[in-house]
């Protein structure tokens, strides 16, 4: 079993920046690829950016290329996410996500990812 829990979020202005951290335990981190997701008022979990075990290889949304960037601490059992020149669409709350796999191959639908953390806040002001 693996416990994710997110911390990170809050309220910001448009243009601003937040890191999100996802830190994790119960099982051995550096052998999980990693995801963030997110959900807005209204509308579906949609996948925002992913880190393979090693950090070797991520990959994101076409919404967040160039603004976000998914990083992980196997030391620290913890993956981040620095969201910077954030709109107000980013609002949402973000998940993070976990999935048994030592290979780079990229994984972005919520149903190839088995743990989940309870989410966290991000809500950005025009």
């Amino acid at each position: 079993q693996v416990q994710l829990v997110e911390s990170g979020g809050g309220l910001v202005q448009a243009g601003g920046s937040l890191r999100l951290s996802c830190a994790a335990s119960g099982r051995t981190f550096p052998l999980f690829a990693m995801g963030w997701f997110r959900q807005a008022p209204g509308k579906g979990r949609e996948f925002v950016a992913f880190i393979s075990w090693s950090g070797g290889r991520t990959y994101y949304a076409e919404s967040v290329k160039g603004r976000f960037t998914i990083s992980r601490d196997n030391g620290k059992n913890t993956v981040y996410l620095q969201m910077n020149s954030l709109k107000p669409e980013d609002t949402a709350v973000y998940y993070c996500a976990a999935r048994d796999s030592n290979s780079n191959v990229v994984l972005t639908t919520e149903n190839e990812y088995g743990y989940w953390g309870q989410g966290t806040q991000v809500t950005v002001s025009s």
